[in-house]
């Protein structure tokens, strides 16, 4: 399926590699449909894309949590989780979105609202951690440039 994206051109995207997300993203519930693109360019790169399928413009940075809080552990009610089908170690991936303005140092992510994706049913959600500590706009930059300095 030839996908059209904004920061990738035209992408030929397997069946398999798309997402669903059943009530769409927080603030966009009518985009059920992405995928996760990376700059395959880069030797290293953090952060990646969720990129709708069906909306060329409509593209998100994400990241892995680890990278910039090593003990994130977000606390969600599990009937939240159910329709996305048995989570396990090997098949549970969470990633955070990333708002990244002009000034790169004032860079977050949303601890407070994580993805959740079952890699085995490409079944995935956004929630509300129950999590009080978890920030909306949580600063990166320093943390990622220490990273990236080893």
């Amino acid at each position: 399926m030839l996908v059209k994206t904004k920061f990738f051109g035209e992408v030929d995207l397997p069946e398999e590699k798309i997402l669903t997300f059943e009530r769409g993203l927080i603030g966009l519930a009518d985009y059920k449909r992405f995928t996760i693109l990376y700059d395959c360019e880069k030797e290293e790169t953090n952060i990646s894309w969720l990129q709708s399928v069906d909306e060329p413009t409509l593209a998100l940075p994400v990241i892995k949590p680890w990278l910039v809080k090593e003990e994130y552990n977000p606390t969600v009610e599990d009937e939240l989780l159910s329709s996305l089908g048995e989570l396990t170690e090997e098949n549970l991936v969470i990633l955070l979105t990333m708002t990244v303005p002009a000034d790169i140092k004032e860079m977050t992510v949303n601890l407070k609202a994580p993805v959740i994706i079952n890699a085995d049913t490409r079944k995935a959600v956004q929630i509300i951690a129950d999590n009080q500590d978890y920030e909306v706009k949580y600063k990166v930059y320093e943390i990622l440039n220490k990273k990236q300095e080893g």
